[in-house]
């Protein structure tokens, strides 16, 4: 993190230069630079985001959590409702329902169902 503190401090020393001078050429390279720090910066914070999610999730016994937010909950007098144990770990997406064929129903066919109930 020091690496990356130093290099965007010389960037925008950079930048004071380059504004002072108003030479777009070396506006846009020190733009660059920063841009590209700036990415860098945004892979290393979403790498450690992703270690750490799957270290404490993985780590974590999931009946315990359940046990414990249900012994809370008991505690406060609060309902957690029926969503609550459909609910997935921490990191686990849940598949999308797929749409029955039979219930779409297409666009034109309503229309001229409606069309004939006005004329009917």
């Amino acid at each position: 993190m020091n690496n990356v503190t130093k290099s965007m401090k010389g960037v925008v020393k950079g930048m004071d230069k380059g504004l002072a001078s108003m030479d777009v050429d070396k506006i846009s390279s020190i733009m660059d630079k920063f841009e590209q720090q700036f990415e860098d910066l945004d892979v290393k914070a979403a790498y450690m985001d992703t270690a750490m999610n799957a270290t404490t999730a993985s780590a974590t016994p999931v009946d315990q959590v359940d046990e414990l937010v249900k012994m809370v909950a008991d505690e406060n007098n609060l309902e957690l409702g029926e969503e609550f144990g459909s609910l997935l770990p921490v990191g686990k997406i849940k598949e999308p329902e797929k749409k029955k064929e039979e219930e779409v129903v297409p666009v034109e066919d309503d229309l001229e169902a409606r069309l004939a109930n006005l004329r009917g």
